[in-house]
């Protein structure tokens, strides 16, 4: 996983075209005055999830990891927690592969994430996205998935 602010999204375009297609994505769009949902960037291979939401208590989240996509989360608006842990032993909720996710149960670290900043989660990664930080505040965030 990644974690910085936007301005230094040029550090990881190298990784792949697909992510450098990914950032493009967010830094070339007005993503505050865009219409919520689904944005087709590449077919199945890159498409953004514009979504606002209420931040939820930390009891309420689950931890989650895809098989087959990455995350970019980049938050557009708001601030939120966001646990991680690495993919050890954690006990398996629930498992939908043709969906793309798997929930579990177990301890993580949570980080602030702010505006302008993004998390790059790969298929081994667990994250538990959308934790409140104090009051319950509203977030506009964009996850744009990446097929690995």
């Amino acid at each position: 996983m990644i974690f910085d602010k936007i301005e230094n999204y040029k550090r990881y375009t190298n990784l792949d075209e697909k992510i450098r297609t990914a950032f493009d994505f967010i830094v070339n769009n007005d993503l505050s005055q865009m219409e919520l949902g689904k944005h087709t960037i590449d077919g199945d291979e890159i498409f953004a999830l514009l979504q606002e939401y209420e931040t939820k208590n930390q009891d309420e989240g689950k931890l989650e990891k895809h098989f087959n996509y990455i995350d970019l989360q980049y938050i557009v608006k708001g601030t939120e927690f966001i646990g991680i842990a690495p993919f050890t032993n954690q006990t398996l909720l629930e498992e939908n592969e043709k969906e793309d996710y798997a929930f579990y149960d177990g301890e993580s670290s949570l980080i602030k994430i702010e505006e302008k900043q993004f998390f790059l989660f790969f298929p081994e990664d667990l994250h538990m996205p959308c934790i409140r930080i104090g009051n319950s505040a509203k977030v506009r965030k964009v996850v744009v998935k990446i097929k690995a």
